[in-house]
Order: structure tokens, then sequence, then C-alpha cells
């Protein structure tokens, strides 16, 4: 009889481990899908296609208007063309160098 005892309690700490487990992995996996959805937000994937449409450097160029259409929260020029005035914060953005920062 302790023998099926032990068996039981055995067995069900093994599938309540098992199933923490598993809630564990989908909390984990559910927070880095949230988390990776859109590195850029506010849109700025499109925004920055856009913008970035003539660079000779495109990876670069997307690179950095991503970081700018971020801390600047969606706000890029409408065109490669276009003046960086229409958006200030994006035209304000330095370097460690004091040069504009976004393309």
């Amino acid at each position: 009889m302790n023998h099926f005892r032990f068996s039981i309690l055995l067995i069900t700490t093994l599938l309540f481990f098992s199933s923490s487990i598993v809630i564990i992995n989908s909390t984990i996996t559910s927070m880095a899908t949230s988390s990776s959805i859109g590195t850029f937000g506010f849109g700025c994937d499109e925004k920055c296609d856009n913008r970035c449409a003539k660079a000779g450097y495109k990876e670069r160029c997307l690179k950095y208007c991503g970081i700018c259409c971020e801390k600047c929260e969606g706000c890029v020029p409408s065109s490669p063309d276009a003046d960086k005035a229409e958006c200030p914060c994006y035209n304000d953005l330095k370097n460690s160098k004091g040069k504009g920062k976004c393309p």
C-alpha cells in the first residue's frame, strides 16, 4: 500500500512540474513574440522603407531611420527627397560627432 501511495504522489508531482514548465514556456514564448512584433513601432518599417528607397546603403539607412523613427514616435520625412524639417525631432537628433543621425 505504501508503494501505491508513493507512486501516486510521484506521478502527481511529475504532472504538476511538467504542467508548470509548459505554462512557463508558453509565457516566455508569448513575451518574446509580443516584444519582437514589428521591430519598429509607429509604422516605422513602412515609413523607413519609403524614406530609404533611394539609399546607396539601404540596410544602414533602414537601421538609423528606424532608431530615429522610434525616438520621434513615428515621425519620418515623407519621401527620400523630403526635407528633414518635416519632423523637427528627426532633424534634431545628432550622433556623437554632432552631425545629423537620421538619414
